[in-house]
């Protein structure tokens, strides 16, 4: 006779099985497909073509008050200016109400006495007005108009204007992202958020769902460890969000035109690292909350909310206050999205990627542990 497999320890037959219930179950769920696939195309798409930080081409209107030589040139400068569309207009009346109809930002005026001001040697003066309601662009509006007529006094030589030929030239030339889009920051950031959906989110349910099922009572009854349970439980989801990773990074590079001069080492690497406190912070809220609606909620607060606010995808963490910054270390997808950026638009940067995966990884092993002392308490 053959001797009696030892229940408490690791049997890879228990998990295949294991694996291949939690893989049924996936295949009979629409709703994982839905958050696994459609869910991160439509957020990919969402944030490579509707949204955009970029400031080129901001719409303004330019009441022209005066014809002369001098304000035709001015004009011209503006117009030439690939930061600002410009409109021009003949009243201040009708660039008011586009301004107060959120078609243009900002208006700039040329009074009727700019030419005879200029043709008197004297420097002009010339109105700008902003839209205050969105403060970055108004700012952003008021500088460029000002740069330009600085530029364009220089030129004439009208005292009071910088030197026409300046002793020290600055050329800006910005590295890595020559065009400045703001989609080069905004796609490889989206690639984090569909990861932390697939990893928190679905996997917040998948303990939850055994207890609401009734087919937990069922599982404690066999010999199944507490490692298998856990493992069958993550590996599926794991395969999932490298599987919709990988879609999302082949999308990034062929329709978006993304350059990509890392690794796929380095990229898988780093979702892998990033997967570990992803999943084991998902399974800790569902073996904790036994409830499918309370965990999804759970993982949104916990999980998505942090990493789309708190993980400089969308808002500079150097420009948050103090406390928040401290709590933003707190955000695991903090230090996968810089390294994604770096990944795809300057390439293996490993004295930037190691100190960043092994703070994952510890997260990682925190979250794990976590669920590994829930989930075994509510098992005995």
């Amino acid at each position: 006779m053959s001797e009696a497999a030892d229940p408490a320890r690791f049997d890879w037959r228990r998990l295949r099985a294991m694996m291949r219930k939690e893989l049924a179950q996936i295949l009979r769920d629409p709703s994982t497909f839905l958050i696994a696939l459609a869910m991160p195309l439509l957020l990919l798409f969402l944030f490579g073509y509707a949204v955009s930080l970029d400031t080129a081409g901001t719409r303004v209107a330019l009441v022209m008050e005066d014809d002369s030589n001098a304000a035709l040139a001015l004009a011209a400068s503006y117009r030439a200016s690939p930061y600002l569309d410009v409109e021009i207009s003949r009243n201040r009346e009708g660039a008011r109400r586009q301004m107060i109809g959120d078609k243009v930002r900002g208006m700039i005026v040329i009074p009727q006495d700019f030419g005879r001001t200029v043709k008197a040697g004297r420097m002009p003066t010339v109105q700008m007005v902003t839209d205050g309601s969105q403060p970055n662009t108004a700012i952003f509006v008021a500088n460029y108009a000002q740069g330009i007529f600085q530029s364009w006094a220089a030129n004439e030589g009208l005292p009071g204007a910088a030197a026409k030929t300046p002793q020290v030239e600055l050329s800006a030339r910005f590295w890595y992202n020559p065009g400045l889009k703001s989609r080069y920051f905004l796609v490889p950031g989206s690639i984090a958020i569909v990861m932390t959906m697939i990893g928190t989110l679905l996997t917040a349910l998948v303990v939850a769902r055994e207890w609401e099922r009734g087919t937990m009572e069922a599982i404690m009854a066999t010999p199944v460890t507490m490692a298998e349970f856990i493992a069958s439980k993550i590996l599926p989801y794991y395969l999932l969000a490298l599987a919709s990773m990988s879609l999302c990074t082949v999308i990034a590079v062929t329709a978006f035109g993304l350059p990509f001069r890392g690794s796929l080492l380095a990229l898988y690497l780093l979702a892998s690292a990033f997967l570990m406190p992803a999943l084991g912070l998902g399974l800790f809220i569902s073996s904790a909350t036994k409830n499918q609606f309370v965990a999804s909620q759970m993982a949104l607060i916990v999980s998505f909310l942090p990493t789309f606010l708190l993980s400089g995808f969308l808002y500079e963490i150097s420009s948050m206050p103090v406390p928040i910054q401290a709590l933003s270390y707190a955000v695991p997808a903090r230090y996968l999205i810089p390294s994604l950026q770096t990944l795809f638009l300057t390439g293996d940067i490993w004295a930037h990627f190691l100190p960043n995966i092994a703070i994952m990884l510890g997260f990682g092993f925190l979250f794990f542990f976590l669920s590994f002392r829930v989930t075994r308490r509510s098992l005995d």
